[in-house]
This record gives structure tokens, C-alpha cells and sequence, in this order.
């Protein structure tokens, strides 16, 4: 079993998490559509850089 051999301090853990927080997801707005979506995916309504790529399933 692994023990430390010094205690590490609160200025490194703080140190090694300082990473650990999650960002919120970059949002891009279609020019077609108007529509906020994820970056590099397609929109809800199939448009991917102002061109259908996915049509409808009608």
C-alpha cells in the first residue's frame, strides 16, 4: 500500500486541482437558421456552416 512520506500542503493540492473545474460547452450561432448549437456539430434542424447536411425525415 502506498504511503506519502510528507504531507503535501494546501498550496499544492490546490495546485493540482486547480484544473479539475468544468467549463460550460462553446456555443455557436447558425447563419441560416439563427440557432444556437454546439460547436463542430450540426444544429437540431441539420444545418452545419450555413448548409443543409441532413434533411428532413419527412
Amino acid at each position: 500500500m502506498a504511503v506519502q512520506k510528507s504531507r503535501r500542503t494546501p498550496s499544492t493540492r490546490g495546485m493540482r486541482r486547480s484544473h479539475d473545474s468544468l467549463n460550460g460547452s462553446a456555443l455557436s450561432l447558425e447563419p441560416e437558421t439563427g440557432e444556437t448549437h454546439r460547436r463542430h456539430h450540426i444544429s437540431a434542424d441539420g444545418f452545419y456552416r450555413g448548409r443543409q447536411v441532413l434533411s428532413d425525415k419527412k
